[in-house]
């Protein structure tokens, strides 16, 4: 049996960016081998973004007047990733496949009020292992102010206000799947915790191990007609076909968010290579520009330039010591 799968990811202003590029498929290069470009034109938007997540975000927050005090540490953004397994999409067909991520769509805009205005972006993937959707959305929570004025609100520790949150988010999410007549079994509540990669080595090893270990001994064809043993005989491989199954699909989903995480990781420290350089630059302007001065105000009270800076030095020093 399938699973109807939702997880969520908060974002910072500073993933936006990054994220951008991945979902938009805007980089030219992808570490998660699981990419396949060729297949990457049959990706396609349920709601496209017409610009960087970044730029929409403003142009939102402007446009609906959206309260709520952002800080670096602010989580502004949230991600849903809405998928099954691929043999459960294999099942469907592709036209089924579209209304299951058309409806998973309409859940997002009205799950907890939140409004299809405050969703930045809806994409799905096809050119990957299993087809999945990655919604992009504002978490904007609708309130009264202290003068019971109505207010929308970005606040993200409110949209997912309470321990249950992510309980009732499955909860509502299989209910509302199931009801639109998708066959599916409900997700785990819990969420995976994040792995190193060498301890996802050993998980995974382990489990592989094991599984293998369990199908070492090939099944002995049975030569009784008695329907009893049968059946029995029959419960037993299915029980044991379902236990693989569901260690499978354990290791499978490990494996894929372990190396989405490690995708998003290092498109963030490219971008911060690519600060490091620009300040590098910066930096080194700065120096010239600080060098000229030196030299022109040398030159105004001729005075020698390299005394000048010495007496600089010795103030900053001096003011260094002070301020301790």
């Amino acid at each position: 049996m399938s699973y109807a799968i939702i997880r969520n990811t908060n974002y910072k202003m500073t993933n936006l960016a990054g994220i951008y590029r991945h979902n938009e498929r805007k980089n030219t290069n992808y570490s998660n081998k699981n990419i396949n470009k060729e297949f990457s034109h049959l990706n396609y938007s349920i709601k496209a973004p017409y610009s960087t997540y970044t730029k929409i975000f403003q142009d939102i927050r402007k446009k609906y007047d959206l309260k709520g005090m952002i800080k670096k540490v602010s989580n502004v953004m949230c991600e849903f990733i809405i998928t099954s397994d691929k043999e459960f999409f294999e099942s469907i067909g592709i036209e089924e496949t579209k209304r299951y991520f058309q409806t998973a769509y309409k859940f997002v805009a009205n799950y907890n009020n939140l409004g299809e205005e405050f969703i930045v972006s809806a994409k799905v993937h096809l050119d990957e292992s299993c087809p999945h959707l990655h919604i992009l959305f504002i978490p904007v929570v609708h309130k009264k102010d202290k003068d019971g004025n109505k207010i929308s609100k970005i606040a993200c520790s409110e949209y997912w206000k309470g321990k249950d949150s992510y309980k009732r988010l499955q909860d509502n999410f299989y209910s509302y799947m199931t009801k639109s007549g998708f066959n599916l079994e409900r997700g785990n509540t819990i969420d995976n915790e994040h792995i190193p990669i060498e301890k996802l080595k050993k998980i995974t090893n382990y489990e592989v191990q094991e599984m293998f270990k369990e199908t070492t001994h090939h099944e002995q064809e049975k030569t009784t007609n008695d329907i009893e043993i049968i059946r029995n005989d029959y419960k037993r491989i299915i029980n044991k076909f379902n236990t693989l199954a569901n260690r499978y699909t354990r290791i499978k989903n490990i494996v894929e968010e372990t190396i989405s995480k490690a995708e998003k990781v290092q498109e963030e420290n490219f971008e911060l290579r690519q600060e490091n350089q620009r300040l590098k630059i910066e930096n080194s302007r700065l120096k010239d520009y600080i060098d000229k001065t030196f030299e022109y105000v040398s030159i105004l009270f001729d005075f020698s330039k390299e005394r000048l800076k010495s007496l600089v030095n010795d103030f900053i020093h001096r003011f260094n010591i002070k301020d301790r």
